[in-house]
């Protein structure tokens, strides 16, 4: 498990800015936390180092009990997002620190970010895995079905992994190697080269390398 330490985000989507010889580049805006230490895990109590990380704030009338007591210590609220990052050191933190977005990344920085894709319901094979399709004319009666998907008298069944229709998207992304092109503290906003994934307003996971 790599030990990586990072923040939530939530996408606010794309525009574009330009560079000094007038170029336009494609970049996503990401409101970046804060986010506020909840909980610190240790090698020695729970067997591995980590901190739980708290994002969009939460009112205390929206929150169970249970969860009213988690958030208790650190002094600051109840919130929307709870997530666990690894990292090498938890002494470095403690709980009811805020964590803002200028303390993690800077102008240059190569980083991963992580999110659900967008949802595309139920689809055919077509869509989902590029099947070409039966002919167009009218007389051809095949034309977005699969086709044959199982075997003769052996093995008598549908091999596991065929590729079939069913749910497309929602799946858990990661994008690589993503350049930071600004920080903005002020604003709480990370802005990074090219697009990630996700809807708009889909909460992100963005990890430090």
């Amino acid at each position: 498990m790599p030990k990586t330490m990072g923040l939530m985000g939530k996408k606010v989507g794309m525009t574009r800015i330009y560079s000094d010889i007038g170029s336009s580049i494609p970049v996503t805006v990401i409101e970046t936390g804060p986010c506020v230490v909840l909980q610190i895990k240790t090698v020695a109590k729970e067997g591995y180092n980590a901190i739980q990380i708290g994002f969009g704030s939460k009112k205390d009338a929206r929150m169970n009990k249970p969860m009213s007591g988690h958030v208790k210590t650190a002094g600051k609220g109840g919130f929307y997002f709870i997530k666990e990052f690894r990292v090498n050191d938890p002494s470095q933190y403690e709980v009811g620190q805020t964590i803002a977005v200028s303390d993690l990344f800077k102008v240059g920085d190569l980083i991963d970010i992580s999110a659900k894709t967008k949802g595309s319901g139920f689809q055919g094979v077509m869509k989902r895995h590029g099947f070409a399709g039966g002919p167009g004319g009218h007389g051809s009666m095949f034309h977005r079905a699969p086709g044959s998907i199982g075997c003769s008298a052996w093995p008598s069944r549908v091999v596991k992994g065929k590729k079939m229709p069913g749910q497309m998207g929602t799946n858990l992304v990661t994008k690589k190697n993503v350049m930071v092109m600004d920080v903005r503290p002020d604003q709480n906003v990370l802005v990074v080269k090219g697009g990630v994934p996700g809807a708009k307003q889909s909460v992100l996971q963005i990890f430090t390398k």
